[in-house]
């Protein structure tokens, strides 16, 4: 199967109010052009080198999604043109960002990434924190920071039962947050569901899923 093809099959099979990131990380840009000419503007890319360089190449009508974990010192790298932050598990990468944005005049869209896994190689923030966070003044003294919605990734198991659980947390979670309505805030997106469970992710309540394989094949790793 083509790229084209895994592209149109899933953009058919997917609600028209579900965002699809075509992860591309590891992937050439010749791969991701392909996805581009076919209509694909919102790429996920894990590590912020990877997506700096692919950006200066590419057609700047691009949305750039971060959705690997963030180091705060690599901020600065992609602060004039990410999109959309997903995995901001702590207030000190918040202001970073806010710090960074500033710079270039911008307010960058950002998600909490929460820990719904019981694995502990997953990163996140408890929804406490991630309450006590969106409740605090010094969150509200962020003004080029907004905060658009959660992000979670589920245990990686063949165990459906648990995945759906994890999933449906994340919704509760960001029906609870939601509720605040705090400052710097307009919670819209749930990212959660990858290539073997966005289905699944969807059925819980998902706006926002996160393919790779499916659209461009295994991962080429060095």
């Amino acid at each position: 199967m083509s790229i084209q093809n895994n592209l149109n099959n899933i953009k058919q099979s997917l609600p028209e109010h579900v965002t699809l990131v075509a992860v591309s990380k590891t992937k050439p840009i010749s791969d991701l052009m392909e996805a581009y000419n076919i209509g694909q503007r919102v790429f996920g890319e894990n590590k912020i080198q990877e997506m700096v360089e692919k950006y200066k190449e590419m057609p700047k009508d691009i949305k750039w999604h971060m959705i690997g974990h963030v180091q705060r010192n690599k901020v600065k790298y992609m602060a004039e043109f990410v999109s959309l932050i997903h995995g901001v598990e702590s207030f000190k990468l918040l202001k970073e960002i806010n710090k960074q944005a500033k710079k270039h005049d911008r307010v960058i869209d950002c998600l909490l990434q929460i820990k719904i896994a019981e694995e502990d190689s997953k990163f996140g923030m408890t929804p406490q924190d991630a309450s006590t966070i969106l409740q605090s003044e010094d969150f509200s003294a962020l003004k080029n920071i907004k905060i658009t919605g959660v992000m979670g990734m589920a245990t990686f198991t063949n165990n459906t039962l648990q995945i759906e659980k994890e999933f449906k947390l994340l919704k509760t979670v960001f029906d609870e947050l939601k509720l605040l309505n705090s400052t710097n805030c307009k919670l819209e997106t749930i990212s959660m569901g990858m290539s073997g469970d966005y289905n699944l992710a969807i059925e819980c309540g998902s706006t926002m899923v996160r393919v790779g394989s499916s659209i461009f094949g295994s991962r080429n790793y060095n």
